[in-house]
């Protein structure tokens, strides 16, 4: 590896031969010296598991000057923690994830495996950003993201993110028109309706199928949703801590129960 390049580690949950990290790593690669850890199979709504009584395997792919290739049968938490613990000889400058296939926006953000592994990165005072297409098609046209990508990276790789923040970036698929801009705005309020299909296997045995519907009614100007639905690039400042910090003190009644 070049000792001035930054160094960059790339995941994602989609898989090694998804186009969309393909496409990733291409644009890293013309920023830093890049190392992938890509996991081995579909790692979608993994979330922030990682494996702790399983075996992890790791398989060097390729490697050459300025990119190193690894598959993993772990989760996108697993790669990261692999990246800047046992596989880089010096933790990475930004670790970037994706580029998703389908949005990481709203409350789908708590089920995502990219994001997952972005939070792990953020969790370890490591700049992270994940990259997501609002589209699931596994063929989709990403050629329209470069510009947004390369100068998003760029900018954090220079200034870096503050501590204990990530970016959650999402695009809107390519359209006729080109994309407006970018917006800084908030995770939209809104939830998956769900429902439990009742199946029959091969062997006479029932089985359930989870199934549902994405339903948004949070769509306000300075949402995610409404960016993407307005064809404006969508970054989220995320960060790990869960505490809602508004109700710390109009909670501390509970203080007051004897226990």
């Amino acid at each position: 590896m070049s000792e001035s390049l930054p160094k960059i580690l790339i995941t994602n949950d989609d898989g090694n031969a998804a186009k969309g990290l393909r496409k990733l790593v291409g644009l890293m690669r013309t920023l830093g010296d890049v190392t992938l850890i890509s996991t081995d199979e579909v790692m979608s709504a993994k979330s922030h598991s990682c494996s702790i009584r399983e075996r992890i395997y790791v398989r060097l792919v390729r490697q050459e000057e300025g990119f190193t290739e690894y598959r993993c049968n772990g989760t996108p938490v697993d790669c990261v923690k692999l990246g800047y613990q046992k596989l880089m000889p010096t933790p990475p400058d930004l670790v970037v994830s994706g580029i998703n296939h389908g949005m990481n926006a709203a409350s789908t953000v708590v089920y995502s495996g990219t994001i997952g592994a972005v939070i792990e990165a953020c969790m370890n005072g490591l700049n992270a950003i994940g990259y997501s297409l609002h589209s699931l098609d596994p063929d989709a046209d990403f050629d329209h993201l470069d510009a947004a990508i390369l100068e998003i990276t760029k900018k954090v790789l220079k200034e870096g993110l503050p501590k204990g923040v990530c970016l959650n970036v999402n695009f809107p698929k390519r359209s006729e028109e080109p994309m407006k801009g970018i917006k800084v705005c908030r995770q939209a309020d809104c939830r998956w309706v769900e429902y439990f299909n009742d199946l029959v296997d091969e062997n006479g045995e029932p089985y359930y199928n989870l199934d549902g519907e994405f339903v948004s009614d949070d769509i306000k100007p300075d949402t995610d949703l409404w960016a993407l639905d307005h064809n404006y690039v969508a970054v989220v400042p995320t960060c790990f801590d869960w505490t809602a910090h508004a109700n710390i003190e109009p909670m501390k009644s509970f203080e007051k129960i004897t226990v």
